[in-house]
């Protein structure tokens, strides 16, 4: 069964907090009781999967300001019938940066986060249930700005709550810096 590898990942690890435990189950619960949990079609959610990227350094984070959302959020997209997040995380890293040589600290999930999407043109509101990695990249590289981007920046980590409020990316810089 294809979901099988990630409900392996899953159920090995372990939330931060309460409030990421819930999430952690409710995305459990998804990928168990969803076949098509993969694919952008289904209407109710589907997995996502995401990138914090951090220089060698461990000192910044690169972060794109949302086109559509109009956020400063963490990279990464929609799988679109991949059944490996940390290959879905890689390959949106990559194309929403332009940045080759990203390379993963871990196999493992750093985070895992289940987020409303507002309703748009074709699509109802919607849940993301976004499975999250840590990366590293070289901060040097010249980035690419996409059409999902208004912009792309290296953000200092101890300047992050001057870029977003988002709970989950607060949370995921604390893991970071609790690592350290």
């Amino acid at each position: 069964m294809h979901r099988n590898n990630l409900l392996q990942k899953l159920r090995t690890y372990h939330p931060a907090d309460t409030h990421e435990m819930s999430m952690h189950q409710r995305i459990i619960e998804f990928v168990e009781t969803q076949p098509e949990c993969f694919e952008r079609t289904l209407l109710i959610g589907h997995i996502t999967a995401s990138a914090l990227i951090v220089n060698r350094q461990r000192t910044h984070t690169l972060m794109t300001h949302h086109h559509k959302l109009e956020k400063w959020l963490q990279l990464g997209g929609h799988s679109d019938g991949d059944p490996d997040p940390l290959n879905v995380a890689l390959r949106e890293a990559e194309e929403e940066s332009g940045i080759k040589g990203i390379i993963p600290v871990s196999k493992d999930i750093f985070d895992v986060d289940v987020h409303p999407i507002p309703a748009r043109k074709n699509e109802p509101e919607h849940f993301h249930y976004d499975i999250r990695f840590l990366f590293e990249a070289n901060d040097s590289h010249e980035l690419t700005i996409t059409a999902e981007s208004k912009d792309l920046a290296w953000i200092p980590l101890y300047t992050i709550e001057n870029y977003t409020t988002e709970e989950s990316i607060l949370r995921m810089v604390r893991k970071l810096q609790a690592s350290k």
